[in-house]
């Protein structure tokens, strides 16, 4: 009744990037976003710059460009905000390809797509170079608090679970001849949405009983401890530290 693990994002590998420590990277993730958005939109090369340091990075974490690409989908709502900002924007118009364009609007979506995207790169290569479960433990190492650790352990470990078990209620939906054509059938959609729930609430119950059975006292018991040396430190702090002082050279030339 329960299915297995399978997270396509990782791509498990040998190299620098796959052995650091898992909360070494997200801390190296967190602060190279947070030089991202600090620098200034009006300097173009220095996006280019923090660009060429995420493609080093894919290179040697051997992550494919097109693997990129495909995650970078996820991106597709806010390039479609963006590309409407300078359409619907005010403040001074310009002409572009024969159409009247906000510029603070063109500046604003700029601003967006380039920050948004790098920080989406970032955050795919930490994805492909760091084991799900292993990023959970990279965030308790942070101090991040235990209980929201541990809300998404659980999610994780029984997210396949739910998933599983909405695909056999559509089967036995479908089974029974039933399509989502149009609205008529929103009833028996929000119904099976409805014993979804239960059904993941009731196992829920089950769960924790079990594990109040088993001992549990609001702690997961450490299984794996993780340390990071600082050479580790060292090496991760390498991506942040350059998008640093490209951002402090874009201001100071503003």
């Amino acid at each position: 009744m329960s299915a297995g693990h399978h997270h396509p994002i990782y791509r498990p590998a040998d190299t620098p990037v796959h052995r650091l420590p898992p909360h070494c990277k997200l801390a190296a993730v967190v602060a190279f976003a947070v030089v991202v958005v600090a620098t200034p939109r009006e300097r173009f090369w220095a996006f280019a710059v923090d660009a060429l340091l995420l493609a080093a990075v894919a290179v040697a974490a051997r992550v494919p460009a097109g693997a990129i690409a495909r995650r970078m989908v996820i991106e597709v709502p806010f390039v479609l905000f963006a590309l409407a900002i300078p359409v619907i924007g005010t403040g001074e118009r310009v002409q572009v390809l024969g159409l009247s364009l906000s510029e603070p609007g063109l500046w604003a979506a700029w601003n967006i797509l380039a920050k948004a995207s790098l920080g989406v790169v970032a955050s795919i290569l930490l994805a492909s170079t760091t084991e799900p479960r292993m990023m959970l433990l990279g965030a308790e190492r942070l101090r991040l608090p235990r209980l929201l650790v541990q809300i998404a352990t659980f999610m994780l470990r029984y997210l396949d679970v739910v998933m599983d078990q909405m695909r056999r209620m559509r089967i036995a939906r479908e089974s029974r001849g039933f399509a989502a054509r149009d609205l008529r059938q929103a009833p028996v959609l929000a119904k099976s949405a409805g014993a979804l729930f239960i059904r993941s609430y009731e196992r829920g119950e089950r769960v924790h009983l079990a594990m109040l059975s088993r001992g549990y006292t609001g702690e997961m018991p450490t299984i794996r401890d993780i340390t990071a040396t600082g050479r580790d430190w060292a090496t991760a702090a390498v991506l942040p530290c350059l998008a640093a002082v490209t951002a402090l050279l874009a201001w100071s030339t503003t």
